[in-house]
């Protein structure tokens, strides 16, 4: 996973790499030019821990309508040359989504962006995309020829035109294409690519997808195994573990606890993974075995069964285990945290602990650190506001942040008048509905923001009705 260069958390540049709420505040009241910067560089090179669950896309958008910012810097950015040799989705992605926020928010030169690299950019499709749900017919319909003619009018041709079809995530353009009787040659190519999908995706539903392993377990197992050989190596284990429960009986068992003990890696792991799940009598001393091993396969098989474990014996397993500082204590932990006695001292002290070691030895963006974190607040466990704080202002994951807000609105007597007043301008659709539920009146910004979050057509629906539900009642919290 790509790893950003994260600034300061008391920077400008900090608080808008992770979304939070505080950086529109910060950047409104900073000199324009070095907002515009510290903006623009966020957006052309993307902050994100993970793309694919953080929002940041309509929070920059905002911004630079706020700001009146200029386009420049997007233009010259998705007009490299670099987009044309090795199109890079990541590097693109984002300054994509923020056109097509502003060009939902009326922003003729996002349009127009828009328009020009879908018909010349490298990653065309991600555009097309974004002009599906904000462009007028007429505008989507002058793109088809320029669009179309990008597939060569050979067989190879026709078949990448027929993925761009069947892969693209809005349809609407390609259904006006193929509908257009002003650009006869475009409807054709773009109809027969539509019957082409059809027929592919017919013929896939009656041949099997690839290898499958034999009736036994000993052939599971071996297909298991068979995955890591290849180039570039498959992980099979849990998919051996789902073709176990189809073939293996209790005769079975003496085999599958011999794999599962001293097997080869991956038919170690899936074994162990089915025994796990079928609740044999010898899980947990398999588990423990297992954690304390090098392989990673065997002790990420490990760790993963036990953590989808909740029962009687696997709570007082954990409880005896969550104080070491070992994986498998980790693990312990965030089986706690999820299912342990709300009203347990020792369980909140022993999540406690664990969140504290974790954020000692890893830092505000460790793996593991959402589940401690819902356990705290789950479990009521007020000491633990100042962690929680510190993640909430340190960590570079606007989901961990959210997660963090929505503790402390459990932990944190002041969260109210404090957090949540920042939560408003927050990046994350659910962080800025628990503002709108809970942020004090008080503050004067409070009521200004529900007001335009609720007149925002490019607001999520969720918030829109916490904001409106607020607003009636006439601004108090809940």
């Amino acid at each position: 996973m790509f790893d950003p260069d994260i600034a300061p958390s008391g920077s400008l540049l900090g608080l808008l790499q992770r979304g939070r709420g505080d950086g529109p505040l910060h950047a409104l009241a900073a000199q324009r030019a070095e907002a515009l910067a510290a903006l623009e560089q966020c957006v052309l090179r993307d902050p994100r821990l993970d793309w694919r669950v953080e929002s940041r896309s309509l929070y920059y958008a905002r911004l630079y309508s706020d700001l009146e910012g200029p386009l420049d810097g997007i233009e010259q950015h998705l007009f490299h040359t670099d987009d044309l040799l090795t199109p890079d989705e990541h590097r693109c992605g984002l300054a994509l989504s923020v056109l097509g926020h502003l060009a939902g928010y009326g922003r003729r030169d996002a349009l127009h962006l828009l328009r020009r690299y879908a018909t010349t950019g490298g990653c065309w499709e991600w555009a097309l995309d974004e002009l599906a749900v904000r462009d007028d017919e007429a505008g989507l319909r002058s793109l088809g020829p320029a669009i179309v003619a990008r597939f060569p009018r050979t067989p190879e041709g026709d078949a990448e035109l027929a993925r761009a079809v069947r892969e693209a995530y809005e349809p609407r353009p390609w259904q006006i294409w193929a509908e257009d009787s002003s650009q006869p040659g475009t409807a054709r190519r773009v109809g027969k690519a539509t019957e082409q999908v059809s027929f592919d995706r017919w013929q896939r539903q009656m041949r099997p997808a690839g290898p499958t392993p034999g009736w036994s377990v000993g052939a599971v197992l071996e297909w298991a195994q068979q995955g890591l050989t290849q180039y570039p190596a498959v992980e099979r284990d849990q998919a051996a573990a789902r073709c176990l429960t189809a073939v293996a009986g209790p005769e079975d068992r003496p085999e599958l606890l011999a794999a599962a003990l001293d097997g080869p890696s991956a038919a170690r792991a899936a074994a162990l993974r089915h025994l796990v799940d079928r609740r044999d009598p010898r899980r947990l001393e398999l588990i423990e075995t297992a954690a304390a091993g090098t392989d990673e396969l065997v002790v990420r098989a490990a760790l993963e069964s036990f953590e989808r474990l909740n029962d009687d014996e696997v709570l007082a397993r954990a409880l005896d285990w969550a104080a070491r500082t070992d994986a498998l204590g980790s693990a312990a932990a965030r089986i706690l945290a999820r299912h342990g006695d709300p009203a347990s001292t020792e369980v909140a002290d022993l999540v406690l602990g664990a969140l504290r070691r974790t954020v000692q030895t890893g830092g505000a963006d460790a793996d593991g650190l959402a589940a401690l974190v819902e356990g705290v607040g789950r479990l009521v466990e007020c000491r633990a506001a100042p962690v929680l704080r510190h993640l909430y202002r340190e960590t570079s994951s606007s989901q961990l942040r959210g997660t963090a807000a929505r503790a402390l609105a459990v932990a944190d007597p002041g969260f109210a008048a404090g957090f949540a007043v920042e939560c408003l301008w927050d990046c994350e659709e659910s962080t800025r509905e628990l503002a709108a539920h809970r942020a004090t009146s008080g503050d004067v910004r409070v009521l200004a923001q529900l007001r335009r979050l609720a007149a925002d057509p490019a607001e999520e629906a969720e918030v829109q009705t916490a904001v409106r539900g607020r607003l009636s009642s006439g601004g108090s919290a809940r």
